[in-house]
């Protein structure tokens, strides 16, 4: 063999192994793709994209055509170094074993991993101009890949398996659509993100996780007299007020302050009016979904609702801005009374809460973890894991958080010290 042949054939082993890490990285590459930001930017025209994803609706006759060239190409390869072994060193055992070690080496090297890693590293920037090609190359081999799959779809078959339906047919979880926004953190400012978070919780959070306990709820008389009633309007930080007749179990309406002020004026104000100008109460059955009250708030055009038991006894009471501020935290216009008087940070680094302060408030403001599934207060956590009530001073280890009892009141805890991590 003369050297021009012999670096034709050398050349063409080369070529065989670009063209075998071809196929390899297009593979790789097309099945790394994200398949949301695929869709958008077919949706933005992209033509490589649209010509992907056209390729990948049919993954069968993708992987086809990509197996069978990569499958030829790399039979070939094999051929033509087993023709040069024995051209230049005869029909010796040893070296053929010895060139099947080395092209096997070759194309696991230089026409399958390195290939397949930059194809899962930059999936779009090669997927995309891959597609140009595989698309013509998948129209000439089709009756070839059809034929083929013949034999897979009856193997399929056999075997009860009906590829590409359960994949069509699957859907987000709750937890996989968190997990997607949480990993879309370099495509998403820090703030959207914590909403999209916050907005997919809302589904598995119910109103009994935010609600105003019934003990303290804001609520009025209807019997208390006019200056009483200015009186307590005065020093209320709400524009919706509950009352109720005799007992805060009977609530007979809702007072909008804004009306209450314009007749309150007059002189001959008395019971009468203020029923007039009352709105209806609109209950809530404990358990309800906060995603599902929140198109219920849109739906009724209401802005508040008292939360019943089973038995229809009053639990507490939940706000359309409870509800946003889930899902974009608290509000710079909330009372500083009811900031200050939920916690107060301690020079050594100790928080006091207070203990009716609910757990989700908490994991939220302190970065905490104490559990959702049961108690919705601290007072309840802790009066849950004692099945008592706690001496002043008696401390404890709670979800990996220390905790000190600072006050004890009727029969429940009123305040607790959050210890410092370092000091649990």
């Amino acid at each position: 063999m003369d050297d021009t042949s012999t670096h034709t054939l050398l050349l063409a082993l080369v070529v065989f192994l670009v063209i075998s890490g071809f196929f390899s990285v297009a593979e790789t590459s097309m099945m790394a793709l994200n398949r949301y930001r695929l869709k958008h930017l077919v949706k933005t025209g992209h033509r490589g994209a649209r010509l992907t994803a056209q390729l990948l609706a049919r993954p069968d006759r993708l992987l086809g055509v990509v197996l069978l060239g990569n499958n030829l190409i790399n039979a070939a390869s094999a051929a033509l170094v087993t023709y040069l072994t024995f051209r230049f060193f005869g029909e010796s055992e040893l070296a053929l074993s010895a060139a099947t070690l080395i092209v096997t080496f070759v194309i696991l090297v230089f026409s399958e991993i390195t290939p397949k890693v930059i194809g899962a590293t930059y999936p779009e920037k090669i997927a995309f101009p891959a597609a140009f090609v595989l698309t013509p190359l998948l129209r000439l081999a089709y009756p070839i890949v059809w034929f083929v799959n013949l034999f897979v779809s009856g193997l399929l078959r056999l075997a009860r398996l009906k590829p590409g339906m359960d994949a069509q047919g699957q859907k987000l979880t709750l937890e996989e659509l968190r997990t997607l926004v949480l990993e879309g953190g370099n495509f998403l400012p820090q703030k959207h993100r914590n909403m999209l978070v916050n907005l997919v919780d809302l589904e598995s959070a119910t109103v009994d996780d935010i609600m105003t306990p019934r003990s303290q709820i804001d609520a009025v008389d209807i019997d208390t007299s006019a200056d009483d009633l200015r009186r307590q309007i005065a020093t209320s930080n709400h524009t919706r007020i509950p009352v109720y007749e005799g007992s805060i179990e009977n609530i007979v309406g809702v007072l909008h302050v804004r009306k209450f002020l314009n007749i309150s004026e007059s002189e001959d104000f008395d019971r009468e009016h203020l029923t007039r100008i009352l709105r209806a109460p609109y209950f809530i059955p404990m358990g309800t979904p906060l995603l599902t009250q929140l198109q219920q708030f849109q739906d009724q055009q209401d802005r508040m609702g008292l939360v019943v038991d089973e038995y229809g006894e009053l639990m507490g009471l939940v706000t359309l801005e409870d509800i946003v501020e889930e899902i974009i935290g608290e509000f710079t216009t909330q009372s500083p009374l009811s900031l200050s008087g939920s916690f107060a940070r301690q020079p050594d680094g100790s928080i006091i809460v207070e203990g009716g302060t609910l757990l989700r408030n908490l994991n939220r403001r302190f970065g905490t973890e104490f559990p959702l599934t049961g108690p919705k207060t601290l007072n309840g956590l802790i009066l849950e894991h004692f099945e008592d009530i706690p001496e002043p001073g008696t401390s404890m280890k709670l979800a990996n958080q220390a905790l000190e009892i600072v006050q004890i009141q009727d029969r429940s805890v009123k305040s607790v010290r959050l210890l410092p991590k370092e000091a649990g």
